[in-house]
């Protein structure tokens, strides 16, 4: 589970477990910088056994095996800034990072605060996307050799609170060797509750269980 935007400078072991369901939780975090920004990673350590984090002020990487298939994955929570310039310096440093770090499957997520295309914001008080970003975002995901991986659920995961505006800005970013291993990888955009941003689940298989069963009642 991956949280960006926490606003807290720091967790502890009941907010974790409180969050997660029971005690098996593991977790890492990125402060928020004056109740501002901030990331959070939790994971069940039998599942998913980290050996190393690597962590900058907009992401949190996450460096370890997961067991059932003995794979090296490489997790990384984004939270990326709205400035352009912020963004670009970003992109580079997560450039470097994979660079370094040849060997594994890779899963950039989730909110990148850009867009692929126009079609990914509409409402008429908002100005156009910046071309600009749009282009150095698909320029950096070809050059990392990332797939945007198959949605399913509504088009946009950010709503503004009237709903005047909304944009596609978070999603799913997978390697190759992530496609190749688990090609029926896909996204799915749930409902959105507090947040103006929707939470977004990735699964790994698509499981058909046939038909519900039903029953009949005299």
């Amino acid at each position: 589970m991956c949280i960006q935007e926490t606003k807290k400078e720091k967790f502890d072991k009941i907010i974790c477990q409180s969050m997660w369901g029971d005690s098996t939780v593991s977790w890492d975090s990125v402060p928020s910088v004056q109740a501002a920004g901030g990331l959070l990673c939790m994971w069940h350590n039998l599942a998913f056994h980290v050996e190393r984090r690597v962590k900058g002020r907009t992401f949190l990487m996450l460096d370890g095996r997961w067991v059932i298939e003995n794979q090296r994955l490489y997790i990384v929570n984004v939270y990326a800034p709205c400035d352009l310039a912020g963004k670009r310096a970003l992109w580079e440093e997560l450039r470097q990072l994979k660079v370094s770090n040849p060997n594994g499957l890779w899963c950039f997520l989730r909110d990148f605060n850009s867009m692929r295309s126009q079609e990914e914001r509409i409402g008429s008080s908002q100005r156009m996307a910046d071309t600009s970003d749009i282009s150095d975002f698909n320029e950096w995901i070809s050059d990392m050799e990332f797939q945007e991986i198959k949605g399913f659920g509504g088009r946009f995961t950010w709503f503004r609170p009237n709903g005047t505006v909304k944009s596609r800005l978070d999603r799913f970013l997978d390697s190759d060797q992530w496609i190749s291993l688990w090609p029926d990888t896909s996204q799915h955009i749930l409902q959105r509750d507090y947040s103006d941003h929707c939470p977004v689940i990735m699964k790994t298989r698509m499981v058909d269980w046939g038909p519900k069963p039903f029953r009949v009642v005299d």
